[in-house]
């Protein structure tokens, strides 16, 4: 079914509190030995965590801020155009 969740099995958490990410989401995901993870909880369901590798991270704000950007400057030239 597109658009489902993927599931890749179920981790136990250890004595320190590691988890080991399963081998088939490492590969889908292409994480690597030493590659960094952003690790965020989710804003509405508290105990769900979202693991976004730190490169991906980066580019998605580099995305949104471009974004954020186009839509300020076209609410200001409407706001302009409203004040003649």
């Amino acid at each position: 079914m597109k658009g489902m969740a993927k599931f890749f099995g179920i981790v136990t958490v250890g004595e320190r509190g590691q988890i080991v990410i399963p081998k088939e989401a490492r590969k889908i995901l292409n994480i690597k030995k030493g590659d960094k993870l952003i690790i965020l909880s989710h804003r509405i369901h508290r105990r769900k965590l979202d693991i976004i590798p730190a490169d991906d991270f980066a580019k998605f704000i580099s995305e949104f801020e471009k974004d954020i950007s186009s839509i300020k400057e076209k609410i200001d030239k409407e706001k302009l155009g409203k004040k003649k």
